[in-house]
């Protein structure tokens, strides 16, 4: 069974279990689970018509002597404490940071052999990856030798690009064990989970056609013998020229700007701060002291970029201004491609309108349906049953009923094909460490013999 050769099936428990990503993974594997927590009343329900099994509420309510006897424990807990999204309040979040502290509290009291856990990346990073090294010490000291890494669907043949970080761990050590090293086919397409001209599919509405059109025609008036900028395109700075390298506007209180140009290269001559402040692009607005050096570089690079091509630019720059402002970014993604804006997956963000390769859908986030990553070729948003494929979930017979609900908990799910990957290898390692004293004990037995 699990693993390959488990004479046995393990029991798991899924904790924050959601549609059920940690549940389809171990199951396939042969495995039992024995007990599922989710606080939302929805996906609870979900849960039981796809599984059989009905979930717990909130984890915080369960004592650990309620959950059942377990041999692994599974856990993809909230993540909007960590992630760059959200607050990052980590383990100090009100709401979510003693999520971590109820995890630790079941493995002290069933002592599981092994856990599996997810997050995102940013959780090895946060708070200069203080966050980190406080909950691997709580494992530790729950007696798991533990193991980290981020792996991505991509590595394992799904088209989707969405690196998160897992974390392993076992009360016998991990001598055995090894990360599964998967390698993404050169023929990765994210064409291989479209459906062929779905009923269900919502399609791109005319403003945003006209974004994408505006663009394109940028791009087809700039050389052909170029390039296209690897860096996000801010078309508000194109004939700008307020201060921005050593101070920001408001450090300097908006004083002796009156000879400086803002957004568009609008004048900022004689205008009262309420419209100056209107005049400067939203991300020149920032109060504090100095732009980070991200920003700096960005407008910079700008700043060049409309200088090289301001004939082309200046004819091109009345049709982008009236846009909503995240629209007037552009992020080509695409190095080396073709320069058709509709042969590409779009995402429409707050940072700017994103191309990407079709080899890989973007990462799936717990998104607004306005995020969904967009098949420009067929100027439509993918469906919900194609996300559900890019978090190999296809399996699943019960999805939420309203889109924005089914988008939001496929972006909040763990990839099943790479939870199965990981539980491979880890239940792989723990047959050989089940093993090992058993063969310790064979070679004392003939040490004996032969000293006999």
């Amino acid at each position: 069974m699990g693993g390959g050769s488990q004479k046995k099936a393990l029991r798991f428990i899924d904790l924050f279990c959601g549609l059920g990503g940690f549940h389809q993974a171990l199951d396939s594997l042969g495995h039992r689970c024995v007990f599922a927590s989710e606080i939302d009343p929805e996906l609870a329900d979900l849960y039981y018509k796809n599984f059989g099994l009905r979930p717990h509420g909130d984890i915080r309510f369960v004592e650990p002597q309620e959950i059942p006897a377990h041999d692994v424990l599974c856990a993809g807990f909230p993540c909007q404490n960590y992630s760059k999204a959200g607050d990052q309040l980590g383990l100090d979040c009100p709401k979510w940071g003693d999520l971590v502290t109820y995890i630790i509290k079941i493995l002290n009291h069933h002592q599981p052999r092994m856990l599996i856990m997810e997050n995102v990346p940013n959780l090895m990073r946060h708070e200069d990856g203080e966050t980190w090294k406080e909950i691997r010490r709580k494992l530790i000291k729950a007696g798991y030798d533990v193991s980290e890494s981020k792996l991505s669907p991509d590595m394992f043949g799904v088209p989707q690009t969405r690196e998160r970080a897992f974390i392993v761990g076992h009360r016998k050590g991990l001598a055995h064990f090894a990360w599964p090293k998967g390698t993404a086919s050169p023929n990765l397409s994210i064409r291989t989970i479209l459906e062929k001209k779905p009923v269900e599919a919502r399609y791109l509405e005319p403003h945003f056609i006209e974004y994408l059109k505006c663009w394109q025609s940028l791009i087809n008036a700039l050389p052909k013998d170029e390039p296209l900028p690897t860096w996000p395109i801010w078309a508000m700075e194109f004939g700008a020229s307020y201060p921005y390298t050593s101070r920001t506007p408001h450090s300097r209180k908006y004083r002796k700007m009156g000879a400086c140009a803002g957004a568009f290269g609008r004048s900022l001559s004689r205008l009262p701060k309420d419209k100056l402040l209107e005049a400067l692009p939203p991300y020149a607005r920032e109060k504090s002291k100095h732009f980070p050096e991200w920003k700096i570089e960005f407008i910079r690079k700008n700043r060049e970029f409309y200088r090289k091509h301001q004939a082309i630019i200046d004819a091109w720059l009345p049709r982008v201004q009236n846009f909503p402002p995240s629209f007037q970014k552009l992020e080509w993604n695409c190095k080396d491609g073709s320069r058709n804006i509709w042969s590409y997956v779009i995402q429409f963000r707050a940072s700017g309108i994103r191309v990407k390769s079709p080899r890989r859908a973007p990462s799936l986030v717990a998104m607004s349906s306005s995020q969904v990553p967009v098949v420009a070729w067929e100027r439509r948003y993918l469906t919900v049953k194609e996300c559900s494929h890019l978090q190999s979930m296809g399996r699943l017979k019960h999805l939420p009923n309203s889109k924005s609900a089914a988008f939001k908990a496929l972006g909040n799910a763990v990839n099943v094909t790479v939870v199965k990957q990981i539980a491979k290898s880890l239940f792989k390692a723990d047959i050989q460490i089940v093993q090992r004293p058993i063969r310790q004990r064979r070679s004392m037995r003939y040490e004996l013999a032969d000293a006999a």
